[in-house]
């Protein structure tokens, strides 16, 4: 991979919204401050009232279809409209907050390194401080991963060439690990700067006690639920093979959702079948209708519900 001969990158960020409200504009303002370009995809729905449609800036492209697509598809359509002079893409979500010297810092490991095609921050709870990822410390300040979350992600814009398109028969869940299973296979690098740090919500954080312990449990709708199954475990056939380190934290993932979504969950009974259709479902191909979320537009087959 040949590394870009300009001094600094030229980035241009992807900003996926659904139902967004005011931090939108927070988020795209942020961007500006270390971006050449914004856009942002919206999927909501035709006739809903968006934080996108008060954008005003000849910076910002907002794409709007009317129709909730999911997300890859979303991020499918913002690489559709990237310009011909941007070298990285920076992936954020409609409430990320992000620190401005973020993208510099990341923009520094692809000028530095060729072989690094994706990067990006360490993601921690911003209502406790805590990062995500369990015992993140065993690793070097910056290391390579199987995986990053979505947002944050800066990826040089070569990388799409090798893999052009997110997969949209995944929908939402598991999209951002399908991407770096897929880099990482054609032998490009994916790798986690643990000294920069980006504040970030991943579901509805509540904390219960078992013991002498608190555990901390992220709530999801049932729609997610059955995603989070259904592609979590094609993800698992297709890849464990290749990647056992990552197939192992694969089964201590899924392990513990079971177990904290039975112990602790709201409505627990409705959320285990959403689980185990969306784990039967990856098995048979099948999608079910009735964990679409009203209004979307799903690129592939769907069995009635």
């Amino acid at each position: 991979m040949i590394m870009d001969s300009d001094p600094a990158l030229r980035v241009t960020a992807l900003v996926t919204a659904y139902h967004p409200d005011a931090r939108l504009t927070s988020a795209v303002l942020a961007a500006l401050g270390s971006c050449q370009a914004v856009i942002v995809i919206d999927n909501t729905p035709l006739g809903a009232v968006s934080a996108s449609d008060t954008l005003d800036d000849p910076r910002v492209l907002v794409l709007r279809s009317g129709h909730n697509e999911g997300l890859a598809a979303a991020l499918n359509a913002g690489l559709d409209a990237l310009g011909a002079d941007t070298d990285a893409v920076l992936f954020l979500d409609q409430d990320s907050e992000l620190p401005p010297k973020l993208v510099p810092r990341l923009a520094q490991h692809l000028l530095e390194d060729p072989s690094i095609g994706a990067v990006g921050p360490a993601p921690y709870d911003a209502e406790t401080g805590e990062g995500y990822e369990r015992f993140e410390g065993r690793h070097d300040v910056l290391a390579d991963r199987y995986s990053l979350i979505t947002s944050g992600m800066l990826v040089r814009r070569s990388c799409f060439l090798t893999v052009p398109r997110f997969r949209t028969d995944f929908f939402v869940d598991w999209v951002d690990n399908d991407f770096c299973l897929k880099l990482r296979r054609s032998g490009v690098r994916v790798v986690l700067d643990r000294s920069t740090r980006l504040p970030h919500s991943i579901g509805d954080g509540h904390t219960h006690r078992f013991l002498f312990w608190k555990v901390r449990v992220l709530r999801y709708a049932p729609w997610r639920r059955y995603w989070i199954a259904r592609n979590g475990l094609i993800l698992f056939r297709e890849n464990a093979a290749a990647f056992p380190g990552w197939g192992l934290e694969y089964v201590f993932y899924m392990a513990r959702t079971v177990v904290t979504m039975a112990a602790f969950g709201p409505d627990r009974l409705t959320h285990l079948r959403a689980f185990g259709t969306g784990l039967a479902h990856a098995l048979s191909g099948k999608v079910a209708a009735r964990y679409l979320p009203s209004g979307t537009l799903y690129d592939g087959d769907v069995t009635p519900s």
